[in-house]
């Protein structure tokens, strides 16, 4: 990636995070989630079993808590290497990237939804994004949460009074646009990440 320029100094890009979807980029293209965790929980749940049954101090309890380490670590690795893909190609080909600041550590408080989001990892996505920015002259905008990015129309800007999270394409009732949900989210959060960006104004939140 080192001296490789940008395909075009205007490019810019939002990013809608998700979990069936890893990421929905303002551009259409979807990101699916390889979902590293699940693919080796049978094995991850074998080997913390074969764990509890050895006894305390043991040579075998030992080995044992080896080999559950060695799982996590090839889902880390894993998960790592395809984030590092991802953001490099990103990064690469914009010159502005726009996400969401996501409250992250309070998400996973969610027991439904905590193993899918730590598996998504987008802390760490967005972590790498900021510094291969920093490295080669790119800028990372992070908009606040609370912007209603689903339920706003990326055509028109009209704000819907609410929408419900099994609703994944809508139409405005303004303007007609038939909007998938992440699509137009990503769309949106690029908007209103330049449009910040232009204020100068509140561009980087704190991470989350």
């Amino acid at each position: 990636m080192r001296g490789v320029p940008t395909s075009r100094p205007d490019a810019t890009v939002g990013l809608d995070a998700g979990i069936t979807t890893l990421v929905t980029l303002s551009t259409g293209e979807k990101i699916t989630n390889p979902k590293h965790e699940k693919k080796d929980r049978a094995k991850l749940a074998k080997a913390q079993r074969n764990l509890s049954r050895k006894q305390k101090g043991s040579n075998n309890r030992a080995k044992a808590r080896l080999k559950v380490a060695k799982v996590y670590a090839r889902i880390a690795d894993r998960r790592r290497h395809h984030l590092h893909e991802l953001t490099t190609r990103i990064v690469r080909e914009n010159q502005t990237i726009v996400i969401e600041d996501l409250a992250v550590r309070n998400m996973v408080k969610n027991r439904s939804l905590a193993r899918a989001i730590s598996d998504a990892s987008w802390s760490e996505l967005r972590s790498m994004l900021e510094y291969k920015a920093d490295w080669y002259g790119r800028e990372v905008i992070a908009i606040d949460r609370w912007y209603p990015s689903s339920k706003t129309c990326s055509d028109c800007g009209h704000l819907l009074r609410s929408l419900p999270l099994n609703i994944r394409e809508w139409v405005c009732a303004e303007c007609g646009a038939v909007h998938d949900r992440d699509v137009n989210a990503a769309r949106t959060i690029l908007a209103a990440g330049l449009a910040v960006s232009a204020c100068g104004d509140g561009v980087r939140p704190p991470r989350s």
